[in-house]
């Protein structure tokens, strides 16, 4: 394909417009303290991978992910979804109840990632003011079973609108526990080990964005947990702030930051490709790109 090529959502779908939003940050984290919920899912993480010392790391390599797949090229994101369908299917866990030895790129995990993640991004940024109506939520979940398809699912059973993502996580519920591996998780994205030096930064910026994600969650999650977090209302108002904030910096500084897929993008398609909620498809499924 040529340079033009706009990737597998295109910039009129609503996920070229969404996923520029800084509060993803925020959401990321807030998907990192879901996904801990399901047993298996985060022993498969905590079993191949030193998460206390590489969860900087792993966060980064998500974004990026999410960043190649959403502004990348459509060969550029098939093969970024190559690479992670390598790498997992090589991983197993052993589930300590049972002794049992599980694949990594069970169906059933990567759906609970999937739909975790899918849920942050969305729930995050319309409760931090971001102008989503009902249907571009629902065309926006739609979108994202070309996501799910890249790490290995069928799409057909993934959820495609709001209505099925809640009822994903109706099902899902009596599955879900706290468990050592979800507390080690928690802890970390509670307060991350820093150099010294960076100590103040850590208690004066990321105690407020790992709390806000916290405080985000359903209170269903946070029971799990043992911690209870504001009342929905409460957590609202600190969702708001911190979007007015976030969005208060320049996209143009903010886009600035590695690994640039945004302004790459941006000078392969176009300036009229920037993203902006003003470009958010007026019709529900209006602008997805093909693969």
């Amino acid at each position: 394909m040529s340079d033009a090529d706009p990737g597998i959502f295109g910039p009129d779908s609503v996920t070229w417009q969404l996923h520029a939003d800084p509060v993803m940050w925020v959401a990321g984290i807030r998907a990192l303290y879901l996904q801990a919920l399901h047993p298996r899912a985060v022993r498969g993480v905590v079993q191949n991978s030193d998460v206390r010392h590489d969860s900087w790391g792993r966060l980064l390599r998500t974004a990026s992910f999410v960043g190649e797949i959403t502004y990348g090229t459509a060969p550029a994101a098939e093969r970024a979804g190559a690479r992670i369908r390598g790498i997992h299917r090589r991983l197993s866990a052993t589930d300590p109840d049972t002794g049992e030895r599980y694949r990594v790129d069970d169906p059933e995990l990567l759906l609970w990632v999937h739909c975790a993640e899918i849920d942050s991004y969305l729930g995050v940024a319309r409760r931090s003011g971001y102008p989503l109506t009902a249907a571009q939520a629902d065309a926006y979940v739609a979108e994202q079973r070309e996501a799910a398809r890249l790490v290995g699912l069928d799409p057909a059973g993934v959820p495609g609108s709001t209505a099925q993502l809640a009822g994903y996580f109706d099902a899902v519920r009596p599955r879900l526990a706290a468990t050592p591996e979800s507390g080690d998780i928690a802890g970390f994205l509670a307060a991350p080990p820093v150099p010294w030096p960076l100590l103040p930064l850590r208690l004066a910026v990321w105690r407020a964005v790992s709390g806000t994600a916290y405080a985000a969650l359903p209170p269903w999650a946070q029971e799990l947990y043992g911690r209870p977090g504001p009342a929905p209302a409460a957590a609202d108002r600190r969702l708001r702030t911190a979007g007015r904030l976030l969005r208060a910096v320049p996209a143009r500084v903010r886009w600035q930051l590695p690994p640039g897929h945004i302004l790459r993008a941006v000078a392969r398609l176009g300036p009229g490709t920037r993203p902006s909620p003003g470009r958010l498809p007026a019709a529900a499924g209006a602008g997805a790109g093909g693969p």
